[in-house]
């Protein structure tokens, strides 16, 4: 482990407010934890980016070091879990919230924190999928265990070319299902959306559009949605007899107002899904599967940007802006 190593830290005083900037850390620098990681990529979440904000809520204590996905090798393990030279990966938990996190060329984490890099994926591709495919896979999953199969029809993914909508698109359409996109970028991104695996690309305003009465055309098997929000209520009147909504952002709002009758006439399901704190069997066997037979191929082909540790506050600056498109991957490591 070197002595000196280099790491976005996010800090707060009363004169300055919230600013943040590379800094040179030390190993005593580090909190506590019984494995530390050479951290070589992280990448880039909506989460992160209200972490450099000072009124983000996200960040419970400061300083911080930021970024809430890494992946690296174990450089030095108390941990019967792991050993020096494992490669590992974490998402979720307390890193880049209440711990330091993934923004910096070590990290020393928790053994409970951290997921064998599965079989099938880079470091880099782990981080190219990162919370957002993951947060994606624990949505598809969720319709799958639903019971919504490709032979049902349909399924609409709302913010398409986000991180979690793009995944998510790529992970359906290799299991066989007929994919709506819907975007607020349709004349830009519609071409990307198709060779994500899309067959059909709306505009949000046509998802989203008010429908009249308690219930509307039954148009969706099931619906992948991170944006949530008032038209959440929409697109519940929607959903076919038996189909399921896995819900998992609020980029659209954290309110919606709806009735009982989609659940009581046509018995759908809407399913909450967390990524943050999903139960490690699961947190594994998704991350396996992402490796495998989930493997979001054209997402990682076509979707994926890379960046340096400078190159972070324009970055967080676009995605907070609704500018990111697909994934963003940073390179942590100087070596």
């Amino acid at each position: 482990m070197k002595e000196q190593f280099q790491a976005y830290v996010v800090r707060k005083d009363d004169q300055k407010g919230v600013t943040a900037n590379i800094e040179q850390l030390k190993k005593e620098d580090l909190p506590n934890g019984d494995v530390t990681v050479q951290v070589h990529y992280s990448s880039v979440n909506y989460k992160d980016g209200l972490a450099s904000l000072e009124k983000g809520g996200v960040i419970r204590n400061y300083p911080m070091v930021p970024g809430i996905d890494m992946a690296g090798t174990v450089d030095e393990s108390v941990s019967g879990r792991f050993a020096p030279g494992d490669r590992v990966i974490s998402t979720g938990f307390e890193p880049g919230v209440s711990h330091y996190g993934g923004y910096s060329e070590y990290a020393r984490l928790r053994s409970e924190w951290l997921v064998p890099l599965p079989q099938g994926l880079s470091e880099k591709e782990a981080m190219a999928i990162g919370t957002a495919g993951f947060t994606a896979g624990l949505s598809v999953d969720a319709l799958l265990q639903a019971g919504v199969t490709p032979l049902m029809g349909k399924v609409l993914v709302t913010g398409a070319t986000g991180g979690v909508g793009s995944m998510a698109i790529a992970i359906l359409a290799k299991l066989g299902f007929e994919v709506t996109a819907s975007t607020g970028k349709k004349q830009q991104e519609e071409e990307l959306l198709r060779n994500l695996g899309a067959s059909e690309v709306i505009s949000r305003e046509e998802a989203d559009a008010p429908i009249k009465g308690a219930m509307g055309k039954q148009q969706w098997a099931g619906i992948v949605d991170p944006t949530a929000g008032p038209a959440l209520a929409e697109r519940l009147k929607q959903v076919q007899y038996g189909g399921a909504v896995a819900v998992s952002g609020l980029t659209g709002g954290n309110q919606f107002d709806s009735t009982v009758f989609p659940f009581i006439l046509r018995g759908i399901q809407l399913i909450g899904i967390d990524s943050v704190y999903c139960p490690m069997e699961r947190r594994e066997r998704i991350w396996n599967k992402l490796g495998g037979e989930w493997k979001p191929d054209r997402a990682l082909a076509l979707g994926v940007q890379e960046i340096t540790l400078e190159q972070l506050p324009h970055t967080l600056g676009n995605i907070l802006q609704g500018g990111a498109v697909g994934r963003t991957v940073v390179r942590v490591s100087s070596e």
